[in-house]
């Protein structure tokens, strides 16, 4: 059983409020982290990744281009692809308001600030791939908690996307959540439109939220 570590000190089930303040907090805390420690972060994600079994056998997988202190998943992207392993970016869907897809990403990928400032490939129908065929989707987090509580941005889009997963479950991809570990939390509350996660991964610990609770 992997230790657990010490929760972020924040009570229990915030409210509204409380849970901006709480997105406020750890934002501050993660931009705090030193470059050194966000390196040591990346490298500690991905052999955390590169051993994940839902991760293992996965050859499409979504990812995200770390922003505003997010934990950097690029160091495993760089291992993962000795495996043949295609990485796909999340762009804001041009149809679908409020809604992602995927477009394939690799060194030659040209990137685009989107209307919040990040970057992202142009929306290219030829190479971008369903939501339901990936087999992975990696993307950031702001708070979790041990019983599959998130706490994102507040813009919906991952749980918009990934509306479909709860009346076809077996069509989803594996949802994994990515954070520092002091990210986590002692309780979320879980709002309807919440999509669940698989897990959370981290620098220090693999957490599973579908099944059992630590990998």
């Amino acid at each position: 059983m992997t230790q657990r570590a010490t929760p972020h000190p924040f009570a229990d089930h915030p409210d509204k409020s409380e849970r901006a303040q709480l997105r406020k907090v750890l934002r501050r805390q993660r931009r705090a982290l030193s470059a050194s420690a966000q390196r040591d972060a990346a490298n500690n994600l991905a052999l955390n990744l590169l051993t994940h079994r839902d991760l293992i056998r996965s050859r499409h997988i979504a990812i995200y281009l770390p922003n505003d202190g997010e934990i950097d998943p690029l160091t495993f992207m760089h291992m993962a692809r000795r495996r043949s392993v295609q990485f796909y970016l999340p762009v804001l869907h041009p149809v679908h308001e409020g809604k992602l897809s995927f477009t394939r990403f690799d060194e030659q990928t040209r990137l685009f600030p989107n209307r919040f400032g990040i970057p992202e490939p142009a929306f290219r129908p030829q190479v971008t791939r369903p939501a339901w065929t990936l087999d992975a989707v990696l993307f950031p987090l702001v708070g979790f908690d041990t019983e599959g509580g998130r706490l994102g941005m507040g813009g919906g889009f991952y749980d918009r996307t990934f509306a479909f997963s709860r009346l076809r479950p077996a069509m989803a991809p594996k949802l994994i959540g990515l954070a520092h570990d002091f990210q986590r939390v002692e309780q979320l509350p879980i709002e309807p439109w919440d999509i669940p996660l698989h897990g959370v991964v981290t620098d220090r610990h693999r957490y599973r939220f579908r099944g059992d609770s630590t990998l």
